[in-house]
């Protein structure tokens, strides 16, 4: 059995499953914001309901995300419906979200399309022969607390509202998204009051933090993949440059499946309620790579650079190591 024959039994759509993680997901999001505005200013109880509020609009994301797959609903129609009315909630454009993610997976992996990747790497050599000004915006981007931080916050409140980014699908699209967003936001003001706004505000950029640390570990490991074509393998891009992260069962509730990452490139069909599942029958002979647990999810914040000569990405060079080979030629 290949893997494409294995992966075909996960691939069912089914309306019920759909709508079950939809009513669940919104559920347990209104909740926590209800309780966290209703506990103010209790920090000990509010805190908690931001963490699950936050854990919520990842899980919203995903389900967006499967949408923009036409994978959570059987109907295309279904899913650009669910598609649309998730993006008020997780902030983020439908339309603009499912162009940039379709261009993310054709490119994977690919060198020459390093603007798909949504965390964008450098190479050794061309680290190696840039000046002191790109080595230093390089290492603030690269840098984990700023990534984590105002990454998030860029990636899903400004970069897909981007002018340059939205008008390649259509930016009145955005500009509807924008004014439904608002008056969501108004209604949380005129329910919930301060505390609502406050409760929603900080879980948005807790689930941007969460987003960006799982978008960073989806494809940034050592052994991930890297190419050049005519080079360039898609089963290997796929596959050995998307990661599996093994990070708990309830990591997995809160945040879709979507750490089962290299299934998912592989066959994008697969709905998030299905991933698990397929990743845990996977039988020990398809399996391409070791399941990445906390300890080395944590390490691969370290790693900079794409080697194209050892096929890995690496740390920094060290600045001794640098002079010993200036010195030596």
């Amino acid at each position: 059995m290949t893997i494409r024959d294995y992966l075909k039994d996960y691939t069912g759509k089914s309306d019920a499953m759909g709508a079950l993680s939809l009513g669940a997901t919104f559920a347990v999001y209104f909740a926590a914001l209800g309780l966290g505005a209703w506990a103010w200013p209790a920090w000990w109880a509010v805190v908690p309901c931001v963490v699950v509020l936050a854990f919520a609009s990842v899980r919203l994301y995903v389900l967006q995300h499967d949408c923009g797959h036409y994978s959570l609903f059987a109907t295309r129609r279904w899913n650009d419906v669910a598609g649309h009315v998730l993006s008020v909630f997780s902030l983020t454009p439908y339309r603009v979200m499912q162009f940039n993610h379709n261009q993310h997976h054709a490119y994977l992996g690919n060198l020459e399309h390093r603007e798909t990747t949504e965390v964008y790497t450098m190479t050794l050599q061309e680290w190696n022969a840039a000046g002191r000004a790109t080595r230093t915006w390089y290492r603030i981007y690269r840098n984990p607390v700023v990534m984590l931080s105002l990454g998030g916050i860029y990636a899903y409140f400004i970069a897909y509202r981007w002018p340059a980014n939205t008008r390649r699908v259509g930016p009145w699209g955005v500009v509807a998204h924008n004014f439904a967003v608002a008056a969501y936001v108004a209604i949380v003001w005129a329910l919930l009051g301060v505390p609502g706004l406050v409760v929603l505000g900080a879980s948005a950029v807790l689930a941007g933090v969460i987003g960006v640390f799982l978008v960073y570990l989806q494809h940034n490991f050592e052994d991930t993949y890297w190419d050049r074509k005519p080079d360039l393998d898609f089963r290997k891009a796929t596959l050995e440059g998307s990661s599996s992260l093994d990070l708990g069962h309830w990591w997995d509730i809160g945040t879709g499946n979507i750490a089962y990452h290299d299934l998912h490139h592989y066959n994008p069909q697969i709905p998030s309620y299905n991933l698990r599942r397929a990743q845990k029958n996977l039988p020990d002979g398809l399996r391409v790579h070791d399941e990445i647990r906390w300890p080395e999810a944590l390490a691969s914040f370290r790693l900079k650079l794409w080697d194209e000569e050892s096929g890995k990405l690496v740390p920094f060079p060290r600045r001794r190591s640098l002079r010993r080979t200036a010195a030596g030629a």
